[in-house]
């Protein structure tokens, strides 16, 4: 794999609320010719990708994950994963209401006659990498079957929890924390719900009406896919907005609350929204981690420092604190509820 670091200029914007600044771009293909370009072994890479990753999730709280079509989620198959979400979201409303879940918040059917995101449709399908659960997922929107659409989900689903997991481990790696502390890091972030986010975005009846409302994920790690259509805009740690352009085959990861509370605050979660441009409807799905409702989240001792960094997240589980989001959707969740 090779790193090539942000993209070529700047992205601009005729709004002039949004900034200026260099995208952080990282190469994820890994083939024999890398190997031959002298980056070794793949351990080799993965040491030197970790301080990278790291790097741009604490810069920036997000990168645009770029590999070779193949290489993690076939390029074949994303185009199935977007096909079929158009004929998912084509379904008649009352077939799509049908999928209602109690268990965990935002895991319904989510239609566009919500006021506050009248462009956005979408399904939340909690763990839809364990085959069975993609199945009754889809029996339930085609009740003759849609074999197809089920595989694509459930191979879509796992391959992107691979990856998710991945840079997870890069993180921790990157951080150089004690080996010991490994089994505490799986528990606390990685052995949790995977929660695969479906959702559709109408074309706007004005230029630049919001898509998405300005929000940071209150999970783990995100990774997101999207069709043409671009829509994606980020805050700045300065207070500017950007559109992240994002590359045909390409992933956007995003840095969740959860990170930055379990990294002391060193890993940035990031502000962003979907703003729509255009005549066309912008298709995107999602992988989000995060750990299971009783996991603590405490920060490592190695993270705090009293002069530089000192601690500034006292510990939590992550049920008491979405039960405080859910009940609050208070913008600055995680410094109301967790900051010392």
């Amino acid at each position: 794999m090779r790193e090539e670091g942000p993209s070529n200029g700047e992205k601009k914007s005729d709004d002039d609320e949004v900034g200026m600044m260099m995208i952080p771009c990282l190469d994820f293909s890994f083939n024999k010719k890398n190997n031959n370009n002298g980056l070794g072994s793949l351990e080799e890479w993965k040491k030197m990708m970790s301080k990278k990753v790291r790097e741009a999730c604490e810069k920036h709280g997000y990168f645009v994950l770029v590999c070779d079509d193949d290489e993690i989620v076939p390029k074949v198959l994303r185009e199935k994963m977007l096909m079929g979400l158009k004929e998912l979201f084509d379904l008649p409303e009352e077939t799509k209401k049908k999928h209602q879940s109690t268990t965990k918040p935002y895991s319904s059917y989510t239609s566009s006659d919500c006021p506050v995101i009248p462009l956005n449709q979408s399904f939340g399908v909690c763990d839809s990498h364990v085959f069975h659960v993609s199945q009754e997922f889809t029996n339930l929107m085609w009740p003759h079957g849609n074999p197809s659409f089920c595989e694509t989900m459930n191979s879509v689903s796992s391959k992107l929890v691979e990856l998710n997991y991945m840079i997870l481990k890069m993180i921790e790696e990157g951080y150089e924390l004690p080996k010991h502390y490994t089994w505490d890091i799986e528990d606390m972030l990685m052995k949790g719900t995977v929660f695969l986010r479906l959702m559709k975005y109408k074309s706007p009846s004005k230029e630049g009406e919001i898509g998405l409302v300005t929000h940071t994920d209150k999970n783990t790690l995100t990774i997101l896919c999207q069709n043409d259509v671009q829509g994606l805009e980020v805050q700045t740690k300065t207070g500017k907005w950007i559109q992240v352009e994002i590359p045909q085959n390409a992933y956007v990861v995003v840095v969740g609350d959860i990170l930055k509370a379990w990294s002391n605050g060193r890993l940035h979660a990031v502000r962003h929204r979907v703003r729509m441009k255009g005549d066309k409807e912008r298709y995107s799905f999602g992988v989000f981690t995060m750990p299971k409702d009783e996991a603590k989240i405490e920060v490592p001792p190695e993270l705090i420092d009293g002069n530089t960094h000192p601690l500034r997240y006292h510990p939590f589980t992550y049920g008491d604190y979405i039960k405080f989001f859910v009940s609050n959707l208070n913008e600055n969740a995680l410094d109301e509820f967790a900051a010392l």
